[in-house]
């Protein structure tokens, strides 16, 4: 079986931290996503607020996805890592989230924790998706 590794040359170069920023089994047509945050290309987090994190990971979520020809529909599962106690921020990013994956409400996980891949990283949102097209 060969794992096909997506890294979009628009994000950040995950070698350094070892990672790519997904996988696609081609077997059975499931794209891993790593959790995509609010970073530059430079590894610095663009935003400050929990908000605006939450879009920059949301976006370099669909272009993760479209790099490994899938889409938002395609999405089976989300994880939502958000620093600190997630039901104190589910005003912040659910609508968020609606606005950049619609409603094809896939099974989602919400996860509060204490630190994340930077200080200043306050959100992680990774996928398990399939594959539309290769």
């Amino acid at each position: 079986m060969t794992i096909e590794r997506i890294n979009p040359p628009a994000l950040y170069d995950g070698t350094p931290h070892g990672l790519s920023h997904a996988t696609v089994d081609p077997d059975t047509g499931l794209v891993f996503v790593s959790g995509q945050v609010d970073w530059d290309q430079d590894y610095r987090v663009r935003h400050t607020t929990l908000a605006e994190q939450t879009e920059g990971a949301a976006r370099n979520l669909l272009t993760v996805l479209a790099a490994a020809g899938s889409s938002v529909e395609q999405i089976l599962h989300l994880r939502v890592y958000v620093r600190g106690e997630i039901g104190e921020h589910l005003e912040t990013v659910a609508p968020i989230l609606v606005q950049h994956l619609g409603f094809p409400r896939p099974a989602l996980t919400g996860i509060g924790v204490t630190s994340l891949a930077s200080p200043d990283t306050l959100i992680e949102i990774e996928a398990v998706a399939k594959v539309v097209r290769r």
